[in-house]
């Protein structure tokens, strides 16, 4: 698809600043309220300044989470190019950069979006469902993290203060831990809920090692298997592929990267915990390669790799995993 302007956005809670550039070239920067009126005000000063129907326009911005709904839901309303990229990826492109505000951030993407137009990804909006769980997983570990911040202290703490002290955040933690059920709960039944994501949820949880918590988010940063069908490119995404670091003769170690979903590939690690400890062929593969002296870490993200492979043959060929099967020998 050809277009002929390039608007980047940089969001805040309040406002939103919008770099229209045409080719490589900035025409304008507006900076408008985060709000219908705002929104409202910039497509009338697009439409006046450049004289453009907006199927001629490419939005670009980056994935900032509930501060851009506003936008997106009246970008979507009028058929517009949406383009929502990491914004750890739009900034390693730019390279090397001073100076950062607002304004610069706008034009900065409207140039990357300008530059990188033959790499553009369609914005399409998830289902009303996928919108729900993305909020309970993002309400969960919140609350997983509270929990965290009040208990280890009080763990470490054992045996070294008064039993008086020791019940300071008891009600706080009985009443967090409450609210993690409730959460849980509800993932469970806006799941059960809906057919298709009642499928997705059994095949995938069908995995040793997946848990409730990691097939939602699994799901919801698929955009149901969606937006990311490639189980090797969503391994990248999820930071458990090591690359080749070596330049002449100097030969380094493959390394995973550090451009990752850190809560994927946290969730991954403990399914992978769970798996070498439950699922019969993956404890065997972790012992082996333990014994053949590998680095634990290495084997262990081996094993977040084959359940990542597992997931995506699960739904991909729609049925749950069989834990007695084996591959046939050609």
């Amino acid at each position: 698809m050809q277009f002929n302007y390039f608007i980047g956005i940089d969001f805040s809670k309040a406002t939103l600043d919008f770099a229209v550039a045409k080719a490589n070239q900035i025409l304008f920067h507006q900076q408008v309220s985060n709000d219908k009126k705002g929104i409202t005000k910039f497509l009338k000063a697009l439409r006046q300044q450049t004289e453009a129907s907006i199927d001629q326009c490419l939005f670009c911005l980056e994935h900032t989470g509930i501060y851009n709904n506003p936008l997106l839901k009246a970008l979507h309303q009028l058929s517009a190019n949406i383009w929502v990229e990491r914004a750890v990826h739009i900034q390693e492109s730019m390279g090397l950069t001073r100076g950062k505000t607002d304004q610069v951030d706008a034009k900065r993407i409207a140039l990357f979006a300008y530059k990188n137009r033959d790499e553009a990804r369609l914005w399409a909006p998830p289902r009303t469902v996928i919108a729900q769980l993305d909020r309970l997983t993002a309400q969960r570990a919140r609350l997983v993290k509270v929990i965290k911040q009040l208990q280890t202290p009080l763990t470490d703490s054992k045996g070294f203060v008064d039993k008086a002290e020791q019940q300071t955040c008891a009600a706080s933690l009985k009443a967090l831990k409450t609210d993690l059920k409730s959460a849980d709960k509800a993932i469970f039944e806006l799941t059960q809920a809906d057919p298709e994501l009642k499928r997705l949820f059994e095949r995938v949880t069908s995995i040793i090692g997946i848990s409730q918590t990691t097939a939602a988010e699994i799901i919801v940063t698929t955009n149901e298997f969606k937006s990311i069908t490639d189980p090797k490119k969503f391994a990248c995404y999820a930071g458990v592929v090591p690359f080749e670091r070596s330049s002449g003769q100097r030969k380094g170690k493959p390394q995973v990267s550090h451009m990752a979903n850190k809560k994927v590939k946290s969730l991954l690690h403990l399914g992978a915990m769970s798996a070498i400890q439950h699922c019969t062929q993956l404890k065997a593969y972790y012992q082996r390669k333990v014994k053949e002296g590998k680095n634990k870490m290495l084997v262990l993200n081996n094993v977040r790799n084959k359940l990542v492979l597992r997931i995506f043959a699960c739904v991909r060929e729609d049925r749950n995993y069989d834990k007695k099967y084996t591959p046939t020998l050609v």
